[in-house]
């Protein structure tokens, strides 16, 4: 878990390390006025004003589980894929900071790596939707295909599985309260040979928030 201390100007979280602390400013003013030669009447007031610093966070969690960082279907373990075969997980992003945000990026990474993520046209390939409401789970052979029975969009188009600050569009959880159902579809291409049997890859995600533009307050 990593913890970041954050400024109004730049702030990102990564869900990884979702708890950023919040800083407070006090600054007091105060007059003195003074009359008479010999003797004085004082007069002092002060005035404070509070500044605190925004909160960018951001949280996953599995549909269906309604607890921030359970279990969700990113982290779990598929066997047995043949050439062919789709992985499909649904996930739902929440903004839980207090500000909105910019943007949000993916960066995926193998911590176990072989041919199937480091290999960009048989190997792994990824992509991610969007759906407005929650994807609902239909059986199919070993695992579960999940549905719409709302608006698709994209979020991210297929592409090799590993990669570094990708661009996700669409995405209602920029704004500061609001989700986003995610469905993250793995795809091993009918093309792979007999150079992938009994490989074994662990990709791991990480998205980044990075904050809104600086405004005038």
């Amino acid at each position: 878990m990593r913890t970041s201390t954050v400024s109004r100007r730049h702030a990102t979280t990564r869900t990884s390390g979702k708890v950023l602390a919040s800083v407070a400013l006090v600054a007091a003013a105060a007059g003195v006025a003074g009359l008479g030669t010999y003797g004085s009447f004082t007069s002092t007031t002060s005035a404070s004003a509070a500044v605190s610093a925004g909160k960018v966070k951001i949280d996953l969690s599995a549909p269906g589980f309604g607890v921030i960082g359970a279990d969700n279907r990113l982290s779990v373990t598929v066997d047995g894929l043949v050439p062919g075969d789709t992985y499909e997980g649904p996930v739902t992003v929440t903004n839980s900071g207090t500000e909105d945000l910019g943007s949000l990026t993916l960066t995926t990474v193998a911590t176990t790596s072989s041919r199937l993520d480091t290999d960009p046209t048989d190997g792994l390939q990824l992509s991610l939707d969007s759906c407005s409401q929650a994807w609902a789970p239909v059986a199919v052979g070993k695992g579960y295909a999940w549905n719409c029975a709302g608006t698709t969009q994209t979020v991210l188009a297929s592409r090799p599985v590993i990669g570094a600050n990708l661009a996700l569009a669409n995405l209602t959880a920029l704004t500061h309260g609001r989700s986003d159902n995610l469905r993250a579809r793995f795809t091993f291409p009918a093309s792979a040979d007999n150079r992938f049997q009994g490989l074994k890859s662990v990709i791991a995600f990480d998205l980044t928030g990075t904050q809104r533009g600086a405004t005038s307050r």
